[in-house]
């Protein structure tokens, strides 16, 4: 097989998917199946039922990882940003997670986590330019009778 190697700012769905599958394959072959899955708590209007914020994330390989988190101005200060926190980590036990990661910016909530028990494991300073970029994890501390 001859090939070419092609630089894009527009690649298409299929080339995302063909990468995937191959790093996937290659995954699995060296540290077994993921069994991923997603992990959404939603904020929604109550009268229109349209989802206006919320956690979005996955389980995979016994970790939960956060890759979104939003809670709409109005509502911040109120708790609800660490009942849908905690909700998510309740889950991610219940599927036999053993720890939680994820990452923020200095501009957003490092306080916030910090705060819920996260720990500090990395940091990329001057992304974006003037600020960094902070990972966290945190491990659950199983009680008797928990996944």
């Amino acid at each position: 097989m001859e090939i070419d190697i092609v630089l894009t700012d527009g690649p298409a769905p299929e080339d995302r998917e063909a990468i995937l599958d191959g790093l996937v394959r290659f995954n699995v072959e060296r540290a077994g199946p993921s069994h991923g899955r997603l992990l959404a708590v939603l904020i929604s209007d109550r009268d229109t039922g349209k989802t206006i914020g919320g956690l979005w994330g996955r389980t995979s390989w016994t970790w939960l990882f956060i890759e979104l988190l939003f809670v709409p101005e109005s509502y911040r200060g109120t708790g609800i940003g660490a009942s849908l926190i905690r909700q998510a980590e309740e889950e991610a036990i219940s599927r036999g997670c053993s720890g939680v990661w994820l990452d923020t910016y200095s501009f957003q909530a490092r306080g916030f986590y910090e705060r819920l028990g996260y720990t500090l494991f990395g940091t990329i300073e001057d992304y974006p330019p003037g600020h960094s970029r902070f990972f966290f994890k945190k491990r659950f501390v199983l009680r008797v009778g928990q996944a």
